[in-house]
Parts: structure tokens; sequence; C-alpha cells
């Protein structure tokens, strides 16, 4: 293995080792920054020492180790090791694996998984909503600034400062990095399904890169749902949320052609949909219904789901009802991307001069740099029979995207705004 390929193999490592990494970090420090810090001191020991002996066997367990050794000698250094004594009561100068244990065993949780307790003690009420979610996104989802502010319609600058000052506030409070219980843990919640949510919209469908989807961050946002209901078996919204992500999830091998091209929710195999998976989602959006969580967002939004997963064929799609829920949902959850959504509902339901009519209400400077909007604009024009003015809203919605796949997509279609007799088609 060469020298580029061997540090682009312990880039991808770290990508995926990354954010447990952290996690098992702050358990140890009690400070999400410094725990960073050292979780990119590994990545760097890392670049040095496998290139010259070769990636381990246990890359994760290696880059545990070294980081944790290194928080050790932090902690001895910064005059923290008494504190650390008095806390769990132990001595920490043995630097072997049992000692490393032994503080995780004793700065335990009933949470059980170290990523879901970390968002939970990430969230604390000390910092602003808009902070939470953004730190969480960063250190859990693996999110850079840029697919943030994007996910937030907000600047990069904007959302860098805000995860810097999230991280001073946490470090300066001294707090003991414990995972909420009872009420405390209740109140939390809301941002915490909010940060599974926006991970698993970006695995969704990636803001920015050359691959459409990334199924592994759907995978762990899935998988932090199914823990989270274990934890919180009378929340009607967790089980929204889960039913929500189970339900699109089921879509992922349908999204994606051979090539990596994007297919339509209307022009997909439905025959490669995961029936497993739209069953649990079924089942959970039945379990938050069940708990009087009907109109919850979530909830609200995976019935939006299960009315794709119930249908049989596009032709079968009950779009009425999909406008009548948006209609809801936009009460309950008032946004600019909602009304878009909402728009296009309409248009399937009711034809694109309905759809047209609903973007034109929108407010566009909230959505300037958003590019679904001129490309759901672009394909009511299309369906419309307004050939020219589409491609041209194809045409700038390429402009604006940060997705490879994506902006091939738009382009394909503005050229097919040419071709005399292109038919239309409903995405």
């Amino acid at each position: 293995m060469t020298t580029i390929e061997t540090h682009q193999t312990i880039e991808a490592i770290f990508r995926i080792e990354r954010a447990r990494l952290i996690a098992g970090l702050a358990r140890m420090v009690r400070d999400v920054g410094l725990a960073e810090e050292l979780a990119q001191d590994a990545f760097v020991v890392a670049l040095s020492e496998w290139t010259k002996t070769g990636v381990p066997a246990n890359p994760g367990a290696w880059l545990t180790a070294a980081a944790k050794r290194r928080a050790i000698d932090l902690l001895r250094r910064d005059r923290m090791l008494a504190r650390k004594h008095a806390e769990i009561g132990r001595d920490l100068t043995e630097e072997d694996e049992a000692g490393i244990a032994a503080i995780e065993a004793a700065m335990d949780d009933d949470v059980g998984d170290e990523l879901l307790s970390l968002i939970f003690i990430a969230c604390h009420p000390i910092l602003s909503r808009e902070a939470r979610v953004a730190l969480t996104l960063r250190l859990i989802g693996g999110l850079t600034t840029d697919e943030i502010a994007r996910a937030y319609l907000s600047s990069e600058a904007a959302v860098a400062q805000r995860i810097v000052r999230a991280k001073k506030t946490l470090a300066k409070a001294g707090l003991s990095f414990e995972v909420p219980r009872g009420e405390e843990r209740r109140k939390r919640l809301v941002s915490v399904l909010e940060v599974i949510y926006l991970i698993f919209n970006e695995g969704y469908s990636a803001t920015a890169g050359e691959d459409l989807i990334r199924p592994a961050l759907c995978a762990e946002a899935q998988r932090l749902g199914r823990i989270l209901a274990g934890l919180a078996p009378e929340e009607p919204e967790v089980f929204g949320l889960l039913g929500l992500m189970e339900i699109q999830a089921s879509r992922l091998a349908a999204r994606v052609g051979p090539q990596g091209d994007a297919i339509p929710l209307t022009q997909q195999n439905r025959a490669l949909w995961d029936r497993l998976l739209i069953r649990r989602g079924l089942a959970a959006l039945e379990r938050a219904e069940a708990l009087g969580g009907a109109a919850g967002p979530y909830a609200l939004q995976a019935a939006l789901a299960a009315c794709h997963a119930r249908a049989r064929s596009a032709e079968e799609t009950d779009w009425p009802r999909i406008a009548s829920l948006y209609d809801i949902l936009r009460s309950v959850m008032p946004s600019p991307v909602v009304d878009l959504n909402r728009a296009v509902a309409h248009s399937m339901a009711f034809g694109p001069k309905a759809g047209l009519a609903l973007l034109d209400a929108i407010d566009e400077a909230a959505l300037r740099d958003y590019a679904p909007l001129p490309a759901a604009r672009g394909d009511f024009l299309f369906r419309a029979g307004r050939m020219a003015e589409a491609k041209v809203q194809f045409e700038r919605a390429a402009g604006l995207s940060r997705n490879g796949r994506e902006r091939a997509f738009l382009l394909g279609r503005a050229e097919a705004c040419a071709i005399e007799g292109a038919t239309p088609y409903r995405k």
C-alpha cells in the first residue's frame, strides 16, 4: 500500500471512528472541546505511525488507546488527577487498560450508549437551542460547518462561531458531564430528537460531495432512535421520529441508480424498498398515534412517508391526503422548507398551477441559496409545458447545488427541456 493509499485509509477510518472516540474521551476529560482535540491528536499520531507499520488489525481500539493515554497525561499535567481521585475514589497512576476501564465504569449511566449519552450532555440547557444542535451535529454527526449551515439556511461563519462559543460555554461552566435523568432528561429530549433527525437527513440527502446519500449516517441515526425509543417508551415524538426514519430509510436502495445517479421517488423501483423497515416504521407510527401524538411534527412527517410506503405504485399515491397532511404540518412546524414541500404536494394533488401559486407565496429570501426551490419551480413549469422557463430554473438549481450527483440530475432535467416532445413526469 502506497503512502497516499495509507493516508486515505486512515482518513476513512477516522471518519468512521471519530464520533465514538470523542464520546468516550468526553466522559474522561469532561470537556467536549478537549475531547475533540485529543481525537485529532490520535489521528495525527496514526498518520505518522501507520505509514511506517501499517494499519493495525483493530484501528478503532488503537486510536482509542492512543487518545486515552494522551488524556491521562493531560490530566496529570493539569493537576486534574486529584479531582478524578475524589470523583471516583480510585488511583489513576496506572496507565493500563484496567485503569481506563475504571474511569468509564465510574461514569456509567443508564443510557448505555456513548454517542447518545454525549448528545444528551451536549444538549445542555445552558446553551441556546441553535448552539446545542450545531455542536452535537458537528461532534456526533461529523457534519462540516458548511453542511450544518445549509441545513439551517445559515452562513458557515455564523455556525462556526456558534460551535466555538458552545464549547467555551460548556468548558467554563464546570459541568459534571453526567447524563441527565427524569425530568431533566425530558427537557432535553426536543433538542436530542432534532439532532438525530438532522443527522438522518444529511445521510438521506447529502448536501455536498459526490455521493447522493450517506447510508452510514442514516443507519447511525436509526440506531440512536431505536435506543431512545427503549429509554422513553411513553414519548410519542420519539416513535414519530423513529417511524419517519425507518420508512425513509426503506427507500435508500432505490434512490440511486447503478452509477450513483438520482432516481425520483415516482420513478423508483418499489420492489427494492425494504419491506421490513416499512413494517417497523408503520409500527412506530402506530405507537406514536396510540400515545396521542398524531399531531406531533415527527409523527406527521412519518404519516406523510407512510402514504408513499402504502402505495403499491406511484399512480396509487394519495396526493390529496399528503397535501392535507402538509397543511397541518405547516401550522404545527412553520418553516419555508415545509412551505416548499407543501407546494410540491399540492402540485401533485391539484396540478402544477396550484404548486406555482403556493411557491409565489413563499418568502424566497429565506431560501435564496436553497437549490430545491428553483428545482421545484422547474418541475412545476416542466409539467405545465413551459419548457424554456423550466430550463432556466433547473440550471439555476444546478448552480446552487453542492452535491455532484444532484447537480448532474438537475442538468439532465434542464437538457430534457430542450428535447422536442419531452414527456413531463412527476418527481
